[in-house]
Parts: C-alpha cells; sequence; structure tokens
C-alpha cells in the first residue's frame, strides 16, 4: 500500500505530466491533485514546493539528467527523475526520502534506472552544483533561449542576468490593507508575522500564509506593491463613474474602490464569464458597495449605453506576463516571441473600443504585467501616432530586478485639447 509520503511525489509526477500535456495552470493541476490524493495541509506544501521548483528549474535540472544518464528516457520517467533531483540538489530533502519514495513513482520495469540515476546524483551531488557557475545564465536560471537573448537585448547583459535570477527566486507574499474593514490596519500592524513596505502605505509583507480569518473577513488583499502604479496614475475620485474593463479577479477594482471612498460608481468587467463569480465575491468580502459586474469581450466594440459614460477607464490588458514569471511559472515555458505580436493586436484593440466609453474630459490608463515595451510604451507611443487628438500625460514601468517588485507598466491617456 502506497505511503502518503509515496502519494505526495506521485501526485508531482502526475501534476507534472498533466500541465505537460495541456494548458492547465500550475496550481489548478496541484489543487486537483492534492484533493484526489487526500493530502494533509503539510504534504500539500511539500506537492507545492516539489512542483514548483521543478517547473521553476525545469532546463536545469534537465541538464543534470543529461549529465547522469546517456540515451532516451520517455516522458513519464523523465519527470520522476525532475521530481527527484529537485529533492536532491535544490529542495535539500534527505537522500533516503528523495530516493525511496520517488523510485516507487516509476513502474517495476524502470525503477532500477531511476534508483541508480538518484544514487549516482547523490555521489556526484558536488560536482554538479559546482558546475552551475559555469553554464549560461538562460541554462543556469531556466529560461528559454529567445526569451534570454530578448532581455539581454533590451537592459544588457548583467540587468538581464538579475531578471532570470530574480524570476527564479520563490515570491514573496504581499498583502495590502483594506481601509474599508473596521480595524483592519491595526490587526496587521499587531502580527508579529506582517512587515510593512517602506514607503507604501497599507502594504505589508508576510512571512507564510496570512491568517485565514484575514481572507474570510476581507482584511486584506493579496496583492503585489506593483500593482498601484495604475491605479494611482487612474487617479480615482469620490463620486466619479469609472470602468474596469478587464476587472477579474478585482485586486485593482477593489484599490479604486477605496481611493473612491466607496462613493461614485464602477462597472468592472471581463470577457470569461466563469470569472465573475469569484470577481463579485472578491468585490463582496472587501466591502466593495459601488461596483457592478458585466461580461463583455473588450476586442470587440462596446454597447451604445456605455458610450461617453466613464470619467475614468482603466485597461489591464491581457499580456505576456513578462513581469511576473517569478509568480507565473507557467509563463516561460507557455509564451512564444510571436505571442508577444499578437497580443499586441489585442491589446490595440482592446484600447480602440474604450475610446467612446470615456467622457470628453475622461482619461485612460493603459496597463499591463508586462516588462516588453513592444506591449508598453511602443505600443502606446504608436496608438498615440496614429490618434494625433490624444496624448500620454503619464507613464510607469516598474522592473523586477531594479524595483524588487513584480514587473508592470501604466500609462494616463488622455485628449489633447490643445489639438482639439
Amino acid at each position: 500500500m502506497a505511503t502518503q509520503a509515496s502519494n505526495v511525489r506521485r501526485a508531482a509526477v502526475s501534476a507534472l505530466r498533466a500541465w505537460a500535456k495541456g494548458h492547465a495552470y500550475m496550481d489548478s493541476l496541484i489543487e486537483r491533485q492534492a484533493a484526489k490524493n487526500g493530502l494533509s495541509r503539510q504534504d500539500r506544501a511539500l506537492l507545492q514546493s516539489i512542483v514548483s521548483a521543478v517547473l521553476r528549474n525545469r532546463r536545469l535540472l534537465d541538464h543534470w539528467i543529461a549529465q547522469l544518464r546517456r540515451g532516451k528516457l520517455d516522458h513519464e520517467t523523465r519527470d520522476i527523475l525532475r521530481v527527484g533531483l529537485v529533492q536532491l540538489l535544490i529542495l535539500g530533502i534527505a537522500d533516503h526520502a528523495a530516493v525511496n519514495e520517488t523510485v516507487n513513482c516509476g513502474k517495476a520495469s524502470v525503477r532500477g534506472l531511476i534508483n541508480a540515476v538518484l544514487r549516482q546524483c547523490i555521489a556526484r551531488r558536488n560536482q554538479l552544483i559546482d558546475d552551475i557557475e559555469e553554464l549560461s545564465p538562460a541554462l543556469k536560471f531556466s529560461h528559454p533561449d529567445w526569451l534570454w537573448k530578448r532581455w539581454k537585448n533590451a537592459y544588457g547583459e548583467d540587468k538581464a542576468t538579475q531578471l532570470l535570477e530574480w524570476n527564479n527566486q520563490p515570491a514573496k507574499t504581499f498583502c495590502r490593507v483594506n481601509p474599508l474593514q473596521e480595524d483592519a490596519a491595526a490587526t496587521v500592524a499587531a502580527y508579529d508575522k506582517a512587515s510593512p513596505i517602506e514607503g507604501l502605505e497599507g502594504f505589508y509583507e508576510i512571512k507564510g500564509p496570512p491568517p485565514n480569518e484575514w481572507m474570510k473577513q476581507g482584511l486584506v488583499y493579496i496583492q503585489d506593491p506593483a500593482t498601484r502604479h495604475c491605479v494611482e496614475l487612474l487617479a480615482p475620485k469620490s463620486g466619479e463613474t469609472v470602468l474596469d474593463a478587464c476587472a477579474a479577479p478585482g485586486g485593482k477594482a477593489t484599490m479604486i474602490a477605496t481611493m473612491m471612498n466607496n462613493e461614485g460608481e464602477i462597472l468592472c468587467t471581463d470577457s470569461n464569464e466563469k470569472r465573475l463569480p469569484r470577481l463579485d465575491s472578491n468585490l463582496s468580502n472587501l466591502g466593495i458597495k459601488i461596483a457592478s459586474v458585466e461580461t463583455h469581450d473588450w476586442t470587440k466594440p462596446a454597447p451604445e449605453k456605455w458610450h461617453g459614460k466613464f470619467d475614468a477607464i482603466l485597461l489591464d490588458v491581457p499580456c505576456s506576463n513578462t513581469g511576473v514569471m517569478r509568480r507565473r511559472l507557467d509563463a516561460r515555458w507557455r509564451l512564444h516571441a510571436e505571442n508577444i505580436t499578437e497580443l499586441g493586436n489585442i491589446q490595440r484593440a482592446i484600447i480602440e473600443n474604450a475610446l467612446p466609453c470615456l467622457k470628453e474630459d475622461g482619461r485612460i490608463v493603459y496597463s499591463t504585467c508586462s516588462i516588453d515595451a513592444e506591449e508598453n510604451h511602443d505600443l502606446v507611443t504608436d496608438f498615440i501616432s496614429a490618434h494625433p487628438d490624444w496624448k500620454v500625460t503619464a507613464e510607469h514601468q516598474a522592473l523586477p530586478h531594479r524595483d524588487h517588485t513584480d514587473g508592470a507598466y501604466a500609462a494616463c491617456i488622455t485628449r489633447d485639447k490643445g489639438r482639439s
């Protein structure tokens, strides 16, 4: 009978196999496997740690496998070896547990091979780890070569290397205190695992998961400090009518509402109807009383009823996620260079379709969680060139390796009255 420990390793292999075959996100696969195997909270954390570390270090693990095993491997055996090596060389799990429980994941016909590779790994561990420093940054920090070359051209080799290294560290947990909930600030400030972020009122770094009751009571919202830039450029005011066009799951909408002191009107839309219940729940949980939720795909024209309605529009558009690869481990492996061009067409269409919805003296903030100029500054510049009666009044680019937050871009666009 399988032990709980072996269940964790088997669950990790199953999650990785499912991830490789489709487009399901890592987090949902981990939840599915944890539930299927009845894992305790502790074992679920181990499952998360193993799967995350494999995806974060996938290229490096395959390099090590090539050093330890000559010849072809079937996909499942390769995933089992990735799970074993990540425990031995990266996570520091005890050798006997890592080897024995991982070997048991394989079919009888390959258990001898798996055992031999893992034992050889232990014997050569110091050499394998020492040799990391001789590898190229793309291999050392497990990124696709095309992405490394793109960032090296954009930022220079040193900064691009810092960016890859940043992406390969486990992401910290940040939260924003909800000022609409009484005593929220005092509760978080008194928590011994919460540290305020200097210069950012209301933002805290949390060591470990935040207390469950904080989430249930709507005291905080888990949110990276970089998310604030677009809302600050939007500068929503009490009594205004605001559109958050790509709103799910609701983090920026809740920030907008608090800046409006819960006075005015916010329309939150999203193209995916399945995301609306979570959006609605988050708004309600944080005490947002001025928001309504509707489905709309902004690559298509807006309904006539929204034309000329809004004082401010936030367009937090679909993007490459290149600024949040530390958090979204799937992204570096799912993304291809041509996707960025395709996304640019979507992003441009969203801006065009939002324009008629703005009041004459209103403002639009275009926002991404990308660090790629093709989706950000260059796209906005091209838009302004095609629309000379509009201008950029402010823009901000957050870079992870420089600002020690997620990457994010925001630009505020208004009508150029001087050309009217």
